[in-house]
């Protein structure tokens, strides 16, 4: 089976962010519509999906059990100004109608835990079907983990698609480095996601487990690299950086091999606590569309007269075979 697996939020508020700012909120919305239904429509097509999967945002239990999680998105939220908060109540107010539209109103599934986000959701949904293929539409770079012979990654804010074997654009050449003018590296996801847990991650507030830290270490000093190629003997570079201690600007002192499985669960999508597993396998298991709703086309024309997605409408037997698509497949309780 090949699945196309939605990051929801990630795509509609990216889309968003394309909308010319010259039109009025009203406009931004149908506008982030009309992009989101045209790249999953695209993507869907280009890789004849057998079914489509909407993962959706819960309240993270990452926020319990990191508590600086997320927290710099509360003060950025909190800067806004009036106009801005009201366009950003009035997106999250669609984007709230558009996922209850999806659920209800069409045979895609459309999943949610809610003490869980979106990118557990997608990790768990590719670890239950291990034999299947995946396609993930998402800009966000924390999936480039999961990239195997059967994962991809479509971005389609770079028009980029990431796979084990390179990374090409639309026309299915590879893209190359601005710089070097070669190939772009294919992602090692093993080495991406060791470097991503030493450094942190700004953009979720989760701070780095050795500050200041070299990608390639000096005579006197391990570096990321040596500490990586250690990690399965658990060496004299691994213990030589994961035993450093370091002491943050209030005076507390840390060690790297706390902060960095401390990192592990928050960044690692294959290394949640067990029972936020099980709670997302049962999300999966329960929500997962078996179930054939009728009129979907009749609700698909409804959904885009209400938005105004005119040029969307007028092809709406396209949009129709994936929105009228039940799941056909096999869960894998095993994995």
């Amino acid at each position: 089976m090949k699945y196309l697996i939605i990051d929801t939020a990630n795509m509609f508020f990216r889309a968003r962010h394309v909308a010319f700012r010259a039109s009025d909120p009203w406009e931004k919305v149908g506008y982030a519509l009309h992009i989101t239904f045209s790249a999953i429509n695209k993507v869907y097509r280009q890789f004849n999906a057998d079914h489509v999967v909407f993962a959706l945002e819960g309240r993270s239990w990452r926020k319990d059990f990191y508590e600086p999680y997320k927290k710099n998105r509360s003060v950025a939220r909190a800067a806004l100004t009036e106009s801005e908060q009201e366009e950003e109540q009035l997106f999250w107010e669609t984007f709230d109608q558009f996922t209850k539209y999806l659920q209800e109103r069409t045979n895609c599934s459309v999943i949610r835990e809610p003490n869980a986000e979106a990118d557990d959701v997608i990790a768990r949904w590719i670890r239950l079907h291990p034999e299947d293929n995946h396609t993930i539409i998402s800009s966000d770079t924390d999936f480039v983990q999961l990239i195997a012979e059967n994962v991809q990654q479509y971005n389609g804010i770079t028009d980029e698609l990431i796979t084990h074997a390179g990374i090409f654009n639309s026309k299915g050449d590879r893209v190359l480095d601005k710089k070097t003018k070669e190939p772009k590296a294919i992602p090692d996801p093993e080495w991406l996601l060791f470097e991503k847990c030493m450094r942190g991650d700004s953009t979720d507030n989760v701070f780095s487990a050795y500050p200041g830290v070299r990608k390639k270490g000096t005579k006197n000093k391990v570096g990321l690299l040596e500490a990586y190629d250690d990690r399965n003997t658990k060496g004299y570079n691994w213990n030589n950086m994961m035993l450093q201690r370091w002491t943050d600007h209030n005076g507390e002192e840390h060690r790297v091999l706390d902060d960095y499985t401390r990192n592990r669960t928050l960044i690692d999508l294959d290394a949640q606590p067990t029972e936020v597993k099980t709670a997302v396998d049962n999300a999966i298991l329960e929500q997962v569309s078996h179930k054939d709703n009728g009129q979907v086309g009749a609700y698909f024309m409804k959904f885009c007269g209400k938005y105004e997605l005119n040029r969307i409408s007028e092809n709406a037997t396209q949009y129709g075979e994936w929105l009228n698509k039940t799941y056909q497949g096999a869960l894998d309780g095993n994995s």
